[in-house]
């Protein structure tokens, strides 16, 4: 009776120790991803005030859009939390969107090779991001369905596991943004 209680104990021990570990795995594996997010999001914030430079020069009364961008950017530096970070990104995205598009309205700024090389920059950073964001909310749904599942849940509970948001757009960033040039 004793081996019995003994094999069970040692398998129980085994299993808790597993599961324990594939938690911290998975928290480690989102809490990564959020930070590969952090990365593009720096590069992003590092293109802007160039571009913002290299557009200024070309659009002199398109001030507003340039305005916005900047501070829009000054805002998502300083961003705190996963959810306040992700909305003021998603009208940042909006904004430079903006000011890409200025480029149709002034070709001498379409002909020119250093707004081309830094919207080809952005264009790269955005599709980074897309994919940063889309593997984040799947190590997050992988976590947080296995926290969410007996019997590991029991061990989440009692380690102080908690559930993680998904990056989420705004809701109004389904839309297109409105593209108004002119003066």
């Amino acid at each position: 009776m004793g081996i019995v209680v003994g094999i069970v104990a040692i398998t129980l021990a085994i299993w808790l120790m597993l599961a324990f570990n594939r938690l911290i795995r998975l928290r480690n594996q989102y809490r990564t991803a959020w930070a590969d997010i952090d990365v593009q999001l720096q590069r992003r914030h590092d293109l802007v005030p160039q571009l913002v430079e290299a557009v200024r020069g070309y659009a002199k009364h398109e001030r507003a859009t340039l305005e916005a961008v900047t501070e829009l950017r000054t805002q998502a530096k300083a961003a705190q939390g996963m959810q306040r970070q992700g909305e003021v990104e998603t009208q940042l995205e909006q904004a430079l969107t903006r000011l890409i598009a200025l480029q149709e309205a002034y070709p001498e700024l379409k002909a020119s090779g250093n707004f081309q090389q830094l919207s080809s920059g952005l264009v790269t950073v955005e599709d980074h991001l897309q994919y940063a964001r889309r593997f984040y909310n799947g190590a997050v749904r992988d976590y947080n369905d296995t926290i969410q599942r007996f019997p590991d849940l029991l061990i989440a509970r009692v380690f102080g596991f908690r559930g993680s948001e998904f990056f989420q757009a705004d809701a109004g960033s389904q839309a297109a943004p409105k593209v108004e040039l002119g003066p």
